[in-house]
């Protein structure tokens, strides 16, 4: 008996409108399927229409139809990670899909800066608030400003290496799958960030500094000395 996703691979690939096809979420990424995942699956084509229009979720599949011209846009930053890990199981282009994946799924020089600057000064911005609250006595609000730090910290280190912030739920994978330098192991960064991410701010100082960003620290002025 057929299941959907034979199905949808069978009609996707008699289709000739489309281009190409691509697995992503847990199932294309070893080890992180459960009995509870659904399929997810990217129909690529030209533009849409036809079969091919809107996005459908059923418990067991869902289909992605994505025109080229989105799969090229770079613009939804959080989107992105759904084409880290992703499968390329049809490419109609002689490897255009797969360069559109890759661009996703990666951080050019450029976006690599813009970024580290941005999530890096966003980081500090909220560690530094939680520091206040602490020395103020306010543990709860600070408490508060630490949990908003976590998403900056994940971007920040992520984009340093030249990679887009993993999905929560992807953030073990990612690291033990495509481990960053010590000391960024999983076990390290989950707690830290799970428990108080400001605590990995001496651990990124030294990284941030090494690779020229610097400046954006020095940015803050004596009140870094807060942090330390």
């Amino acid at each position: 008996m057929s299941d959907p996703y034979t199905d949808l691979l069978t009609r996707a690939e008699a289709d000739p409108d489309v281009l190409g096809i691509v697995l992503t979420g847990s199932r294309a990424r070893e080890g992180m399927a459960t009995a509870h995942s659904d399929t997810d699956v990217i129909i690529v084509v030209a533009d849409y229409g036809g079969a091919w229009t809107a996005t459908t979720r059923t418990p067991a599949l869902d289909t992605i139809p994505t025109s080229l011209a989105d799969l090229a846009d770079v613009s939804d930053r959080w989107g992105r990670y759904a084409y880290r890990g992703a499968r390329v199981l049809l490419d109609r282009l002689d490897g255009q899909i797969a360069a559109g994946v890759h661009a996703q799924a990666t951080l050019t020089p450029a976006e690599t800066d813009a970024w580290v600057r941005e999530e890096l000064d966003g980081y500090v911005n909220f560690i530094y608030r939680a520091a206040k609250n602490r020395r103020d006595g306010r543990p709860d609000l600070a408490r508060l400003e630490e949990i908003e730090a976590a998403s900056w910290f994940g971007w920040t280190l992520f984009a340093l290496h030249g990679r887009v912030r993993p999905y929560n739920k992807y953030l073990r994978w990612e690291l033990e799958t495509h481990p960053l330098p010590r000391p960024w192991t999983a076990d390290h960064v989950i707690a830290g960030l799970t428990d108080r991410p400001s605590t990995l701010y001496a651990d990124l100082e030294k990284v941030v500094r090494a690779e020229g960003y610097g400046d954006v620290l020095d940015s803050w002025g004596p009140e870094l000395d807060l942090l330390r």
